[in-house]
C-alpha cells in the first residue's frame, strides 16, 4: 500500500470520527436545552426522553474511542495526526460528561415536580444553560474550522457561566434563610446550578483541545474561575 493510499484512508477514517464527534455533540446540545425546559415547565414527559436519550450518547463515545484505536493500530499516525486523534478522544469524553450532568439536571424535575416555584428559577437556569448550549455549538464549530480564536473566546465565556451560578446560589441561600419549606427544593435548584456550571467547565476542555491541536499546547495561562462557591456541596 502505496503513502498517499495510506494518507487517504486515514483522511477519511478521520472524517468518519469528525462526522460521530458533530453527531454526539448535537445530542448533547439538544440534551442540554430539552433538559433545562422540562425543568422550567416541569415537563416529566420531556425529562424522561432525555433520560432515554442518553444511551444514544454514550453509545457514540464507544464507537469514537473504538475508532480511535482501530486507526491508531492501524495507521501509525504520524505525532501532529495523533495529536488530533488523541484530542477527538478526549473531546468525546467531554461530551458524554456533559451529557450526564443534562440526564441528572432531567432526574430532578420529577422531584421538583412536587414542590412549589421558587420565583423565575427555571427561567434562570434555562438562561444559564442557553449559554452553555451555546458556548458548545462554538468549541465544535472551532474544532471543526481549526480555529483557535473562537475556541479561546469559548473559554473566556465560561466566567460568564459562573458568575451566573454565584448569584442563583446567593439567592437559593436566601430563600432557604427565608423560610424552611424552601430548602429541599432549593438544595435540588442548587444541584442543577451546579451541574450546569460543571458543564461549562467541560465546554471549556472541548475548547482548550481545539487550541491544543492548532498550537501544539494547551493554554499557558492557568484559567481564571469564578465559582467563588467551591466550598459548597457539589454533585458530581
Amino acid at each position: 500500500m502505496d503513502e498517499q493510499h495510506i494518507t487517504s484512508a486515514f483522511d477519511r477514517d478521520l472524517e468518519a470520527m469528525q462526522a460521530q464527534i458533530m453527531k454526539m455533540g448535537g445530542l448533547v446540545e439538544a440534551a442540554i436545552m430539552e433538559a433545562a425546559s422540562a425543568l422550567e415547565t416541569r415537563d416529566e414527559e420531556l425529562a424522561q426522553k432525555v433520560l432515554e436519550n442518553d444511551a444514544a450518547i454514550d453509545g457514540l463515545e464507544e464507537i469514537i474511542n473504538s475508532e480511535a484505536a482501530r486507526v491508531i493500530a492501524l495507521r501509525s499516525p504520524t505525532a501532529v495526526d495523533l495529536r488530533l486523534i488523541l484530542s477527538v478522544m478526549k473531546i468525546a469524553s467531554n461530551l458524554e460528561r456533559v451529557g450526564d450532568y443534562a440526564k441528572n439536571i432531567a432526574k430532578r424535575t420529577g422531584v421538583l415536580a412536587q414542590t412549589g416555584h421558587i420565583l423565575d428559577s427555571g427561567a434562570a437556569l434555562r438562561r444559564m444553560a442557553r449559554e452553555v448550549e451555546l458556548m458548545l455549538k462554538d468549541a465544535l464549530d472551532a474544532h471543526v474550522q481549526r480555529d483557535a480564536e473562537l475556541a479561546q473566546d469559548v473559554i473566556n465565556r465560561d466566567l460568564d457561566v459562573d458568575q451566573m451560578y454565584n448569584a442563583m446560589f446567593r439567592e437559593f441561600l436566601t430563600y432557604m434563610m427565608e423560610n424552611p419549606q424552601n430548602i429541599t427544593p432549593c438544595m435540588h435548584l442548587h444541584f442543577i446550578a451546579k451541574n450546569i456550571e460543571r458543564m461549562g467547565d467541560h465546554v471549556t476542555a472541548i475548547a482548550e483541545q481545539v487550541i491544543y491541536v492548532v498550537a501544539g499546547e494547551t493554554p499557558a495561562e492557568e484559567r481564571v474561575k469564578g465559582d467563588t462557591t467551591s466550598t459548597a456541596p457539589q454533585e458530581g
